[in-house]
C-alpha cells in the first residue's frame, strides 16, 4: 500500500512561484512512475508533468518552460517547482503513483492564482 500526503498549496499572484511537495510512505519507489495532476473547477482532471519507470521526465505544453518536476528518493518525496504562475493554473493538484501494485492517489492541495 502506498499513502501520498501533498503540500505547499496556497494562494500567490500571477507571476509567482510556488514548490508542491508529495511525502510518500508504503511500497513507494521502486519500479514505479509519479506524476501530478490537477482538477480546475468544473474541469475534467488533467495531467500536468510525470517522472516515468526510467527517469524520463514529461510535462503538458501548457506547463512547459514554467514548471519542474523533480524527486528526491532519499527522502520518498515528489516535488513540483511552478513558476510564472498564471490564473489558469487555478486548480487542485494531485500526485498519483502507479506501480505494479496498484494506482495511488493523495488527497490534493490547492493552488489558487490571483491578484
Amino acid at each position: 500500500q502506498v499513502q501520498l500526503v501533498e503540500s505547499g498549496g496556497g494562494l500567490v499572484q500571477p507571476g509567482g512561484s510556488l514548490r508542491l511537495s508529495c511525502a510518500a510512505s508504503g511500497s513507494t519507489f521502486g519500479l514505479n512512475s509519479i506524476a501530478w495532476y490537477r482538477q480546475a473547477p468544473g474541469k475534467q482532471r488533467e495531467f500536468v508533468a510525470r517522472v516515468g519507470i526510467y527517469g524520463n521526465i514529461n510535462y503538458a505544453d501548457s506547463v512547459k518552460g514554467r514548471f519542474t518536476i523533480s524527486r528526491d528518493a532519499a527522502k520518498n518525496t515528489l516535488y513540483l517547482q511552478m513558476n510564472s504562475l498564471k490564473p489558469e493554473d487555478t486548480a487542485v493538484y494531485y500526485c498519483n503513483l502507479v506501480n505494479l501494485r496498484g494506482d495511488y492517489w493523495g488527497q490534493g492541495t490547492q493552488v489558487t492564482v490571483s491578484s
